[in-house]
């Protein structure tokens, strides 16, 4: 691992005793993430990634194997880590402001009333939510709701987000929006982010790099994506790009075919440099251009014409 890992992973590993003896879940987990790098973590269900995010936040602990994040190893709980669930998790007795505030309050309890009021409604206007701030959560739709638990996460300045699929239950358009919030907040704050999601289009619009995970029991990182599209891609010129096309035919050809065959033995993960798992480019491989699953490099896919049919 490089020096300035702001956190490191170390042989990290769940086991869960069943009728059969002692089932692992994952196994020999190890990768990094430098400050202010934004990391997605792909993988089938049942191979461990909640259970790794809630390692990371302190709210499991592992079998084996140790995190240290900014020096320190991660033993519990702690307020530098904010953590955004699949579910909103509000406080439904408390409107906008009171849920933002709660966690300022915690995080700053020598604050008066004002300060804390304040501090939560710059974060609240992050999200769009200015004018929302003393609805209730039931006057709130599904992507409101969610943009409240994302600036009540970045309302206690952690020094890492931890997301578990935070857009899994909402519509396409408005994932996709709060998608592009979510961007331009980690851009202005340079914040560290640690997210699980099942969204290949979604990880390569957010992430700086996207470790894949082989199939469970027995699952670990099989390989690091390095995300080599500019940082300034938005979900509207994403696609116009030929590295867009490459890097999604990789995840998909892992997820589909690769995952499994590392989890039977057939084939095996390269190993990098560190022992760690390797880490590979293709939106730089030229030669991946034109493969079946992918559209040509500089354009998007044509629209066949339907063809009319007169009908008697």
């Amino acid at each position: 691992m490089a020096n300035d890992t702001f956190l490191r992973v170390e042989g990290l590993a769940k086991r869960f005793p069943s009728g059969k003896g002692e089932l692992t879940v994952f196994d020999k987990v190890d990768f990094g993430i430098a400050k202010g790098e934004f990391v997605c973590i792909i993988g089938h269900s049942g191979c461990g990634k909640t259970t790794i995010l809630n390692v990371l936040a302190g709210l499991e602990q592992p079998s084996a194997g140790y995190v240290f994040m900014d020096g320190r190893e991660v033993c519990g709980p702690g307020l530098e880590r904010g953590v955004v669930f699949q579910g909103h998790a509000l406080m439904p007795w408390l409107s906008v402001m009171g849920n933002v505030a709660f966690a300022v309050r915690s995080r700053r309890p020598r604050w008066n009333r004002a300060k804390i009021e304040a501090h939560a409604r710059r974060f609240i206007e992050l999200v769009g939510l200015a004018g929302a701030e003393h609805k209730k959560p039931a006057e709130l739709s599904g992507g409101m709701k969610q943009r409240v638990g994302i600036a009540r996460a970045f309302a206690i300045e952690p020094k890492m987000l931890l997301l578990d699929e935070p857009f899994g239950a909402l519509d396409a358009l408005t994932r996709g929006v709060i998608q592009d919030e979510l961007l331009r907040i980690v851009q202005a704050t340079h914040q560290t982010v640690f997210m699980i999601t099942h969204d290949v289009d979604e990880a390569i619009l957010l992430a700086d790099r996207i470790l894949l995970m082989s199939n469970g029991p027995n699952a670990r990182i099989a390989e690091v994506v390095r995300n080599t599209l500019p940082r300034d891609r938005t979900r509207l010129t994403i696609h116009h790009d030929p590295q867009f096309y490459r890097i999604r035919n990789h995840l998909v050809d892992f997820l589909v075919h690769r995952s499994k065959l590392i989890q039977q033995g057939t084939t095996d993960a390269s190993a990098g440099g560190s022992g760690g798992p390797i880490e590979v480019s293709p939106g730089l491989d030229a030669d991946a251009d034109g493969a079946a699953d992918g559209a040509p490099p500089d354009t998007m896919p044509a629209t066949p014409v339907p063809k009319l049919i007169a009908v008697k």
